[in-house]
């Protein structure tokens, strides 16, 4: 059984990549959802070039047999994952935050990028070495980077940023904010006006909700 452990190793592995004699990154002390939004640099996005094949992803980078899209659904499973030859998870206990719905099957689940390839790209992806992009495609040393949802629910918020989509599930929408933004700040993204400005005005009414996150290597 893969576990949540060996998952981060081998995330942690592909981020060393680029540059395999790097100093362990250091984790970002918490801060409060509103003061996260504000560090977040602000840059205009572009799409030019975009190609989604620019981000190498669901590899099996330490050659286990399992893909990123496995390894996830086997460390967020609530249950011990059923795992077929050649590591095709098949059924498990999911429960799907943006929606609040639970399944039992993988055949309905998708693997969302917490800020989508696409958006990555506009954010300052594009300017990426393809070892970094296939760093970020894959990133399992992060909790808050790839998450198991419906698949109805993922192909809805498509490559949109909180501006345009918001999780259904309104008691979602301040931990998927917090996602967001410690996502963007561990890759060191942009955000645009228009984004950080909703981010800013769902914050007012998350509370307490914090942001850590550790920079990517």
């Amino acid at each position: 059984m893969i576990t949540t452990t060996l998952r981060g190793l081998a995330a942690t592995a592909l981020a060393f990549l680029p540059l395999l004699a790097a100093a362990p990154a250091q984790a970002a002390e918490p801060l409060p959802l509103a003061d996260a939004i504000e560090q977040l640099p602000l840059a205009a996005e572009s799409r030019e070039g975009y190609q989604r094949s620019s981000f190498k992803h669901w590899v099996d980078e330490d050659k286990d047999g399992c893909s990123t899209r496995a390894e996830v659904l086997i460390a967020e499973s609530r249950v011990a994952a059923t795992v077929e030859p050649r590591c095709k998870v098949t059924a498990g206990q999911w429960f799907s935050f943006y929606d609040g719905v639970t399944l039992t099957t993988s055949g309905g689940l998708d693997i969302d990028h917490m800020i989508p390839l696409a958006e990555a790209w506009d954010s300052g992806a594009s300017q990426w070495t393809a070892a970094r992009r296939e760093a970020y495609a894959n990133d399992l040393s992060a909790e808050r980077s790839l998450v198991a949802i419906t698949a109805k629910t993922n192909r809805s918020k498509a490559d949109q940023d909180p501006a345009q989509w918001l999780p259904p599930l309104a008691d979602a929408r301040c931990t998927y904010a917090a996602d967001w933004v410690s996502t963007k700040l561990r890759w060191d993204l942009s955000a645009d006006e228009a984004e950080a400005e909703a981010l800013a005005e769902l914050a007012e009414g998350c509370g307490q909700e914090v942001v850590q996150y550790e920079p990517a290597v």
